[in-house]
């Protein structure tokens, strides 16, 4: 008997979700997270696990774990000191970078640009040159080359190196020659060329993505060889590591380490693919999801049951060339602090966060601010009875203590100043949910809503009247959902190259030739580790613009869509989507500007999870009863153990539906149903 582990490691806590592969019987755990090393938290998540389980370590097999630690690297501007090698005469190529400045019009006055990741400092000139087709013009000149490598080696400063040289893109044979040079004076400096990173035209994102790469290559490769280490060590040598990239496929430790710009968006993404394994057996392909955890809030909009892939990340001011799921952050979670300044005497909350330490005032951890948690406490939404995680225990008279410095600054009662905290968190969130559907063209009332994280389910009936989205759903083991997601991805990867050109002028041979090698390409890293070609499935995109435009899209399509329907797929497809954005297409003008290959591996069909099938009544589900607090009056309110409840079953609100990992809320004039996949289906009354 062989069990899969998803890992997804939260601000606050780390989630995981164990899965028999024979019979689909789930385990769940929730432990704190370690920010000071988060591999301390998932090793104490293994081992909490197993023992609640009863399963042995050793037949853990496969491990998929969601990291951060990209993305910290970033945001924490603790990522490895790099050095730069570019063509001569562009060594200033991050400097110039492109003439944007963040705010309104006069944001320029006050923007100050953060120092670079590879400064000029760092960086050297190899003497060397492609011209625009990919011919050498003036070869690398080696001894130059080595003795500038030499003496930016001698500086004792260079943690990381880039290797970024001018139309590599082409042809990267001299980046490849440079390498070499490197590896030997370097040693065992970790060595990254923008022709494998990133094979695609503009020198600046190709450069600012590469020598991401680079800066957070140490970090990631620590983190990721010691934590294959001590899974090896517990888990037994058998056990294999897989992480999750930022398109939501899986990566093996060994590729992550090579290419960690692929990682950046890895926490969410495992959201984006848990809400969907779900929702789409329940028949929903068209969802809203917000994933709500104790720092920040994730957003994402799924079309046809499949989430929209945006070719570029942000993480704070850094943009790279990476695919990744169309992820928004707003910084309103759980743990997020409100106050009330005091100039304005206006109730802020967020962006800062009590985190996992020292956390809300009702975790007993240390806290003593007011967080929304704390306001959900008050309430009466988080039972004081409730114990997160199985273990931690809520503690309400420290919640009420904490809210009351936010209600005695304003004048009010602690309940109203705990209900204005909650309305500010949701219309932030609300505000991230408009960004991927109102802003690119979609209606939320088109779109169903899943409320999934630690915090979510608490939030999700107050999103759902927000946004009229109905039903609002809470997929099953909602707290850990983002793990789930990692337990039931694929492994993925691509190969891109330029391919810039008028459709009109394209051959759909010359096309498939083209395509026909990135296929090689994207194949080689599953089947270097060990996924044979018959187990592969490739698809294809291509970016395609109106010539001119700095703008472009990305299609995808399959083989058999361009032999049945040749370049006009292209076309049609683009049009489509252009005037689902800007209420408008062109007839003509359509210019391909990359191309790339997609692969992925078949996944087994893991067996459907039993739920419930004692068929008790709703009163045999009641915990006790309670009363929470909505729009200025307490109501009285049933507690429910979701673990009880069976398919088919209805629960009038206001009701509280707790669960080890999470507490979903129904609000006065709702209801709520268990369909038969286990989500929790909230409809106002008289609707569903």
């Amino acid at each position: 008997m062989s069990f899969r582990l998803g890992v997804d490691v939260g601000g606050t806590f780390t989630d995981l979700l164990l899965i028999n592969e024979a019979s689909g019987e789930t385990f769940t755990a929730k432990v704190p997270s370690t920010p000071q090393d988060s591999s301390i938290g998932v090793l104490n998540g293994v081992a909490r696990i197993c023992e609640e389980s009863g399963i042995d370590p050793t037949d853990i097999k496969r491990v998929m774990h969601g990291t951060t630690v990209a993305t910290n690297a970033v945001l924490t501007g603790k990522g490895a000191k790099v050095g730069l090698v570019t063509t001569k005469g562009y060594k200033q190529v991050l400097q110039v970078a492109r003439s944007f400045c963040p705010g309104g019009l006069g944001g320029w006055v006050s923007f100050v640009k953060k120092p670079l990741l590879a400064p000029l400092e760092l960086t050297i000139e190899a003497d060397e040159r492609m011209d625009a087709k990919g011919n050498s013009v003036s070869e690398l000149d080696v001894e130059s080359l080595k003795v500038d490598l030499q003496k930016l080696k001698d500086k004792g400063q260079v943690e990381a190196l880039t290797i970024c040289f001018i139309n590599a893109y082409l042809n990267g044979e001299h980046e490849r020659q440079a390498r070499e040079i490197a590896q030997i004076i370097f040693g065992d400096v970790p060595v990254s060329i923008s022709s494998e990173v990133v094979p695609e035209m503009q020198e600046y994102e190709r450069t600012e993505t590469t020598v991401v790469n680079s800066y957070v290559r140490p970090e990631v490769s620590r983190y990721v060889d010691n934590l294959s280490r001590s899974l090896k060590e517990r888990l037994g040598n058998d056990v294999h590591l897989s992480i999750l990239r930022s398109d939501g496929g899986l990566a093996s430790a060994r590729a992550s380490s090579e290419s960690p710009v692929n990682l950046l968006m890895s926490g969410p993404a495992g959201g984006v693919s848990g809400a969907v394994h779900f929702c789409t057996r329940a028949g929903y392909d068209n969802i809203l999801t917000f994933d709500m955890g104790g720092t920040s809030t994730d957003v994402a909009l799924i079309q046809h049951a499949k989430p929209r892939i945006k070719r570029e990340t942000r993480v704070a001011d850094i943009t790279v060339r990476a695919p990744s799921v169309d992820v928004r952050t707003v910084g309103a979670g759980g743990g997020s602090i409100a106050f009330v300044p005091e100039l304005t005497k206006a109730l802020r909350v967020g962006p800062e966060s009590a985190g996992a330490v020292p956390g809300p005032a009702a975790y007993m951890q240390g806290g003593t601010e007011p967080t929304v948690c704390d306001a959900n406490v008050v309430l009466g939404y988080l039972p004081a009875d409730v114990q997160l995680g199985g273990k931690m225990q809520i503690d309400k008279a420290a919640a009420v203590t904490a809210v009351k410095k936010v209600a005695d600054a304003m004048g009010l009662s602690v309940e109203a100043a705990a209900e204005g905290i909650i309305k500010i968190a949701n219309e932030a969130m609300f505000g991230a949910l408009r960004l991927v559907s109102v802003e690119q063209g979609f209606d939320p009332r088109d779109f169903a809503l899943v409320g999934f994280g630690g915090a979510g389910p608490l939030h999700a009936n107050s999103l759902g009247i927000l946004t009229d989205a109905w039903p609002t759903i809470i997929p099953p083991g909602p707290g850990v959902l983002c793990a789930y997601g990692d337990a039931t991805t694929v492994v993925r990867d691509e190969a891109s190259r330029t391919f810039v050109k008028l459709l009109a002028n394209t051959e759909k041979d010359e096309l498939n030739q083209a395509l026909n090698e990135l296929r090689g390409l994207a194949r080689e890293t599953l089947t270097a580790d060990g996924i044979d070609q018959a187990d592969q499935n490739i698809t294809y995109q291509a970016d395609v613009r109106y010539t001119g435009q700095a703008f472009q899209l990305s299609i995808e399509f399959t083989q058999e869509e361009l032999e049945k329907d040749g370049l006009d797929v292209l076309k049609r497809q683009f049009d489509e989507e252009h005037t689902q954005l800007f209420t408008f297409a062109l007839e003509d003008g359509h210019e391909i500007v990359m191309i790339r290959a997609i692969a992925t591996a078949k996944s087994g069909q893991l067996p459907e999870p039993k739920l419930t099938q004692e068929k008790l009544p709703l009163d045999d589900c009641k915990i006790t009863d309670s009363k929470i607090y909505y729009e200025g009056e307490y109501h009285a309110a049933a507690i429910y153990d979701r673990s009880k409840l069976c398919v088919g079953i209805e629960v009038n609100g206001p009701a509280i539906v707790c669960e080890m990992d999470s507490t979903s809320v129904i609000l006065p004039g709702y209801w709520a149903k268990v369909d038969q996949v286990g989500n929790l289906l909230i409809h106002p009354v008289g609707r569903g």
